[in-house]
């Protein structure tokens, strides 16, 4: 059992509320008041691995972290993430999901899916200017 100490609190209440994938960088600028760059590292692998958020690498190859809200009873993140080029979010699609068939004698562990393009706020955003 992990402890709870404020800077998970704040961090995970941070991931939790925001509507897109976070980087560190931006969780760190955001409460970067309440520890340092380190401990933000060593509390986000401490909530991966608790199962309360997952990673994401963008197409940069830059990880971000959201909240897991569909792991019901089988955690499970193997569904489809959207990078958008002209706001650098990226966020969730949980309802398209994958399957990955491998050969014989490979075990599927984790897969990261990234669809770059435009988000939909973008897309409403450059069809009515």
């Amino acid at each position: 059992m992990s402890r709870n100490t404020n800077a998970k609190t704040q961090i995970l209440t941070f991931i939790q509320k925001s509507v897109k994938a976070v980087s560190h960088a931006e969780i760190h600028q955001e409460l970067g008041n309440i520890c340092d760059r380190v401990t933000v590292y060593r509390v986000l692998e401490r909530l991966v691995k608790e199962d309360f958020i997952h990673k994401i690498v963008n197409i940069d190859g830059v990880l971000n972290y959201a909240a897991c809200n569909s792991c019901l009873n089988k955690h499970n993140h193997n569904h489809v993430h959207f990078s958008c080029e002209n706001c650098k979010s990226i966020t969730c699609l949980e309802k398209i999901e994958f399957e990955v068939n491998l050969p014989p004698n490979y075990i599927f562990e984790e897969a990261y899916f990234t669809i770059k393009g435009i988000c939909s706020n973008c897309n409403l955003s450059i069809n009515t200017n």
